[in-house]
């Protein structure tokens, strides 16, 4: 069993940056594709981006490429992801999630969750 606790969530103004860290139990961080996603009231969750087991390979939404930065430190059994350049379109609940599938957008193919973070960009 894996435990996610995210973290680095808070109320920011549009322009700031925010990183947020999602810290893994266990020892088998290292197998696992790490991905964000996030909720916005009344909507449902999106993806945002996810990266390999190496960190060497990652996607984005379309719409986030450029501004939003996944990262991950097997070492630290860490999960990142450096926010830019934020919008008030950006306040949502975003989780960190942990699967076995290369380059999966799709919510149900990640098997462990943390509580979420809350971001707020004010205008």
């Amino acid at each position: 069993q894996v435990q996610l606790v995210e973290s680095g969530g808070g109320l920011v103004q549009a322009g700031d940056s925010l990183r947020l860290s999602c810290a893994a139990s266990g020892r088998t961080f290292g197998g696992y594709i790490v991905a964000w996603f996030r909720q916005a009231p009344g909507k449902e969750r999106e993806f945002v981006a996810t990266i390999s087991r190496s960190g060497f390979n990652t996607d984005y939404a379309d719409s986030l490429k450029g501004r939003f930065t996944i990262s991950r430190d097997n070492a630290k059994n860490t999960g990142y992801l450096q926010m830019n350049s934020l919008k008030p379109e950006d306040t949502a609940v975003y989780y960190c999630a942990l699967g076995p599938l290369q380059g999966s957008r799709d919510s149900r193919n990640y098997s462990y969750w943390g509580q979420g973070t809350q971001v707020t960009v004010s205008s």
